[in-house]
């Protein structure tokens, strides 16, 4: 069976370095027979949520923009990796838009109480984030943030890759051991056999 592998770079930078890790880790998933596709999800048109909760009662939003084709491409895929940036020790503004037009699932799921899917399916998530600071604790709304997320969507937080202390546009090219980190783990995402483990796997570079 081919797996379907997402990537969605949420920079706000084309280039920016967890684009670029994320391409890295798409290449990885690539070489281990899956067929990958990149969005940057600054192309697409999508609106914050206006917590109207009209999902409470129809199950999904009713702003209609790019949300429900990205949705429909989220839903679909195998495995996801999310790349982000960290703003203010959390996901960018970009990131957490889409996470927050998501509440449409929850309510799908916990209000509604209906299954997004008919049948059990392996699925599984990387995170990839980049934060300038030195800080180890940048990356812990990181954690939170994207277990919630990834509960929404019937996915299993798999793996992680947070690197620190890199902000420049393309200084993750002066780390080799973060870009090899990316592909060896977007190959194992792929070629990892199940079952999907019980906590993420964390690769930390400080």
């Amino acid at each position: 069976m081919i797996i379907k592998t997402l990537g969605i770079s949420t920079s706000p930078r084309i280039h920016g370095n967890s684009d670029l890790l994320l391409r890295e880790a798409l290449s990885g998933a690539e070489s281990a027979g899956a067929k990958t596709e990149y969005i940057h999800l600054s192309d697409y048109d999508i609106a914050p949520c206006i917590e109207c909760n009209a999902c409470y009662s129809r199950g999904d939003c009713k702003i209609q923009d790019d949300f429900q084709q990205l949705l429909k491409k989220i839903l679909d895929a195998d495995r996801l990796i999310f790349a982000t940036p960290v703003f203010f020790m959390t996901v960018c503004a970009q990131a957490k838009m889409l996470i927050d037009r998501s509440q449409c699932l929850w309510a799908y799921k916990y209000v509604l109480h209906k299954q997004l899917f008919s049948s059990e399916r392996d699925r599984r998530a990387m995170v990839i984030a980049v934060g300038g600071s030195k800080s180890k604790k940048q990356f812990e709304c990181i954690r939170f943030t994207m277990k919630s997320y990834f509960d929404v969507l019937d996915i299993n937080y798999s793996t992680n890759l947070f690197t620190s202390k890199v902000d420049d546009i393309g200084e993750i090219h002066k780390h080799p051991t973060a870009l090899k980190e990316a592909f060896r783990l977007g190959n194992e995402l792929i070629a990892a056999e199940s079952p999907p483990p019980q906590k993420p796997i964390n690769i930390e570079l400080f």
